[in-house]
């Protein structure tokens, strides 16, 4: 049977990624570290109310994903799921392998020690940071056995994949990524692996409309200057389209693998960001409800909400 690519797997590893089955892995979030150090946690707890110290990043694809963005900072591979990771055995082994990468925080003097005991017991899981999560056969399964278990999940998908989206159990929250106005920016800019990419990704937003009694849901769009900063009526149109609970305006970040494909100018300013949202909030009927400056994003609704931020 073959398995992930073994060099990739070599290089994730000294990346800091923890391996907790052979296509599945966590690795400790920038603002999880800064979090429990004291610092500004992620735009996702001032957002919706989820802790970063107790966020478990992971990704259950990272051998496999269906786009090549010029954005992406990760370092792609293609290979075979080879042995299929068992969803139970994901759940335990994300936990434990969040408290081992934390572990070492307890020794560091300036560690918020409250904020680093309450790490060892996670309540959520992001299902991002590397691959396309809606590839995981068992993926479905997966999402069940966080909801068995009380913890709340994100699940981060490009789209590609609608027939899952169709018919797996919803998560807590649905993304969506909408990086581009139009199809010829998307081919140019996300680059599909298939010809139809478009034609799927618009399928997706469909679905994201019809799930919206079943989750919350959220279509995140990152920004880059002087390629997808424009068109911000046909961004409207395409939110329109999918109606989510949430729209979030971020800036494209010039770091990892993405520093050979663009530039540091790039990114956007914090004033960019805010202009381009106020363009994208007259064309879709939304308003800007908050923002986190260190993140360079804004976060659209249609009108604020009691229940914006989860309740642990």
């Amino acid at each position: 049977m073959k398995k992930m690519d073994k060099k990739y797997k070599a290089i994730l590893r000294k990346q800091g990624y923890d391996f907790i089955g052979e296509h599945s892995a966590c690795k400790t979030c920038h603002y999880t570290a800064k979090s429990i150090r004291g610092g500004e946690p992620c735009y996702k707890e001032k957002f919706y109310g989820i802790r970063s110290h107790q966020c478990i990043q992971m990704s259950v694809a990272l051998n496999f994903c269906n786009m090549n963005c010029l954005f992406c900072w990760r370092t792609r591979n293609n290979s075979p799921f080879g042995k299929i990771d068992d969803p139970k055995e994901l759940v335990t082994n994300a936990v434990e392998s969040q408290k081992r990468l934390l572990a070492g925080f307890g020794g560091f003097k300036g560690t918020d020690m409250e904020k680093w005991l309450q790490s060892r017991h996670p309540k959520h899981f992001t299902l991002s940071l590397n691959g396309e999560n809606t590839a995981y056969p068992k993926l479905d399964e997966f999402i069940k056995e966080i909801k068995k278990n009380r913890y709340t999940s994100f699940l981060v998908t490009n789209g590609q994949i609608p027939a899952v989206l169709e018919k797996i159990t919803a998560p807590t929250q649905m993304y969506i990524s909408l990086s581009a106005p139009n199809k010829e920016l998307f081919m140019k800019v996300d680059k599909p692996m298939l010809k139809d990419g478009w034609i799927r990704l618009m399928k997706s937003l469909d679905i994201l409309k019809k799930r919206r009694k079943q989750t919350r849901t959220a279509i995140r769009m990152t920004i880059i200057k002087g390629l997808t900063n424009v068109h911000p009526e046909q961004y409207g149109t395409l939110i329109k389209k999918a109606l989510p609970k949430f729209v979030e305006v971020k800036s494209y970040s010039w770091r990892g693998e993405s520093k050979k494909r663009l530039k540091p100018n790039n990114a956007l300013t914090m004033e960019e960001v805010r202009k381009f949202a106020e363009a994208i909030a007259k064309h879709s009927g939304y308003k800007i409800i908050d923002e986190q400056e260190s993140g360079k994003v804004v976060l659209l609704m249609k009108k604020d909400s009691r229940n914006r931020k989860m309740k642990f």
